[in-house]
This record gives structure tokens, sequence and C-alpha cells, in this order.
């Protein structure tokens, strides 16, 4: 298999994450203006924190976050439900040779910062990190 010169193999390369920002921000405008045509999905208010793109930009996967961090699955389910007219939107706003196949998943990193504040917010974890000083 040939090498690819423009990218390493150590993380994404610099079109992936370009393209992967173009989806993000398509995704959030098109969640916030309510343009898709599901009530249920217009009600709830989604962050779109991340979109990450297969090598090939076939595949981009958005890591979203219902606010509050509420109704997670049901954001979700609601999402995948208007997967295609999501796909269309962010194919009319990034040209690209092929629209890409959008996933869903949940952005975990939320609940990792809660944990970490919560994780530092405990005595015994001050005093331990206060000694290392």
């Amino acid at each position: 298999m040939a090498k690819n010169p423009h990218h390493s193999g150590s993380g994404p390369s610099q079109r992936q994450l370009r393209v992967g920002e173009l989806i993000r921000r398509t995704l959030s405008e098109v969640l916030t203006r309510g343009e898709v045509h599901d009530p249920e999905l217009n009600r709830l208010s989604i962050t779109v924190a991340e979109v990450r793109t297969s090598p090939d930009l076939r595949i981009a996967t958005a890591y979203v976050m219902p606010l509050g961090g509420e109704h997670r699955e049901e954001a979700i389910e609601a999402l995948v439900r208007n997967r295609a007219e999501l796909r269309r939107a962010v194919s009319k706003a990034v040209t690209l040779k092929f629209s890409p196949e959008l996933r869903f998943v949940i952005d975990e990193t939320f609940d990792r910062m809660d944990e970490t504040r919560r994780l530092f917010s405990r005595e015994d974890v001050r005093r331990d990190i206060e000694q290392e000083d």
C-alpha cells in the first residue's frame, strides 16, 4: 500500500480537519435554525461539538450533546431519523466528490469534564495535589 505523503498516520489530515469543521458548522446552523422538518428534532437544542471524518471523507461522525445532557437517546434517534435531510444540507454547503454518510454519537467529553471537576473538588484529591507543589 502506497503511503500518502500528506498524511503521516498520526492523526487526521488538514483536509479531514477542515472538512470536519465545515460539516460541524453546517450541522450546527441547520439545527439552530430548525431547518429540518421534524418538530421533535427542532424542539431539542443540540450542540455539535466535533465532526470527525474518515480519511476518504465518505463517513462523518458527529459528536453531539443535547442541552443539559438530557434526552440523549431521543436526540440520537431524531438525528438518525433525519439523516437524509441533514446529509442533503451538508452536501449543499460543503463541496465534496461524495456526500458523506452521517453518523451521530453522544459526545462523552462533557461527562469526563464533569467527572474531572468532581474529582478535583474532593478534599483528599486537593490535599494530594497541594502536597506535590
